[in-house]
């Protein structure tokens, strides 16, 4: 026998807020988030405007490895140890095109670099955005805070 529980849902306008309402004589509160896919999990995303204060820091370990590499990578480069990302590419037997993409992560604004490195970068920002793969970076910091959901 199928299970006979049932959840009704009511929508209720507004910017984002939270509130609270009474509903066949139980208080519900409304608080909005969002559901989003993030690698092999689901995270509660917050309206946008919302700060996390308060909130743990969740640190990346895949994002703060990717991001040790570009900029060690970018050092080696600048050191005049390979010409270049496709030098560097070819000598560690990697795909160039990806190597280019880490490298990217070098222009990153440095408040988005610190947040990654302490963890308090926003729950939506994955590895593929900073790497440039859903849409290029701006090389405008401003413009990359709010690409990636900082402002």
């Amino acid at each position: 026998m199928k299970n006979k529980n049932y959840t009704s849902r009511t929508e209720i306008k507004g910017a984002g807020q939270r509130r609270e309402y009474i509903n066949a004589g139980r208080v519900v509160t409304f608080i909005p988030l969002t559901i989003k896919r993030r690698h092999t999990s689901k995270v509660l995303v917050p309206p946008v405007g919302v700060k996390r204060e308060g909130s743990k820091t969740s640190i990346d370990y895949s994002m703060l490895k990717t991001l040790g590499k570009a900029f060690y990578w970018k050092r080696l480069i600048d050191e005049g140890e390979y010409e270049s990302g496709n030098a560097l590419a070819k000598k560690l037997k990697l795909e160039p095109g990806w190597v280019a993409e880490v490298l990217r992560m070098t222009r990153l604004a440095p408040e988005i670099v610190e947040s990654i490195l302490d963890g308090s970068q926003p729950v939506t920002l994955n590895l593929h955005q900073i790497r440039g793969r859903e849409s290029e970076i701006p090389v405008i910091w401003s413009d990359q805070k709010v690409q990636l959901g900082y402002e």
